[in-house]
């Protein structure tokens, strides 16, 4: 059951603030290093195809939408960070393929009701603070019979530890806000959507990353490019901590190299689940 709380939309300071925090960096060198495989196997278990009518939340570059659209799907690709949108459309040129872009909040999509047969997300909705009111917005967005296809860091996964060690360096979440990979977590995902969404299907993955040399590199790569972890330096380095800030990331990629000290290796796991809107 929501309570007034989750079911609450972010203040326009805290849309301006997530916005500034996602355009900071370079979000969009990340999804090429690294993310691009996720779009493709979200879509790929969404069996999106020619004629759907489909809508990717917090979309970011495309990397989700432009495989829907390459599916032969009439796509619309959302984001708090229009920011992002200008390596999506060029990306989406390459590909000779064409989209809507458009800006918009996750937790107040500006779409009529039952307006889509699909609805999909990777690693993007589950940044939305108030996730009561945004898994509610999927659904009300979404065709009857239509599916809701998402991919979502898991709490105990890698990602999932490092929004941990980096939440000790930030400022206390609003009230409401609840922490991003819990979207990953298959109950709390059942919560968040109720009744209202048969899952079909819930499984886990891995993402493998050996981008990077050396197990620092990745925390590097982190604190130059992710929003995220340039917002949590800058407040650790405000509050005097930057050089715990510094040793704690680095300690945590030495904790989570599945490699060697010359040939890092990182495993990320996530959770994709596809359901159908009752």
């Amino acid at each position: 059951m929501s309570t007034s709380t989750d079911t609450q939309s972010p203040s326009p300071e805290l849309r301006r603030k997530h916005r500034a925090i996602w355009a900071s960096g370079d979000y969009p060198s990340m999804v090429e290093t690294f993310l691009l495989p996720l779009g493709s196997r979200l879509v790929e278990a969404s069996s999106i195809g020619p004629g759907d009518r489909v809508l990717d939340v917090a979309a970011g570059t495309g990397n989700a939408a432009i495989p829907a659209a390459k599916a032969g799907a009439e796509v619309v690709a959302s984001d708090l960070t229009p920011e992002l949108f200008d390596a999506g459309r060029a990306r989406a040129e390459a590909e000779g393929v064409e989209l809507q872009w458009l800006e918009a909040d996750a937790h107040d999509l500006p779409f009529d009701d039952e307006k889509f047969d699909v609805v999909i997300s990777s690693i993007g909705v589950m940044f939305a603070p108030f996730q009561q009111k945004a898994a509610d917005e999927l659904v009300r967005v979404c065709a009857p019979e239509g599916r809701i296809a998402l991919l979502s860091w898991t709490p105990e996964g890698m990602i999932g530890g490092l929004f941990r060690e980096m939440g000790r360096f930030m400022p206390p979440p609003p009230p409401g806000a609840q922490p991003p990979p819990l979207w990953g977590s298959e109950a709390h995902l059942r919560e968040l959507l109720g009744e209202r969404v048969e899952l079909e299907t819930v499984e886990k993955g891995v993402l493998e990353m050996t981008a990077f040399q050396r197990p620092d590199d990745y925390g590097e790569h982190f604190k130059q490019r992710y929003g995220p972890t340039i917002a949590a330096r800058a407040n650790a380095e405000k509050e005097g901590r930057a050089e715990e800030f510094d040793r704690t990331l680095s300690e945590f990629c030495a904790e989570w190299n599945r490699g060697s000290d010359d040939e890092a290796r990182f495993q990320m796991e996530y959770l994709l689940s596809v359901g159908r809107k009752s």
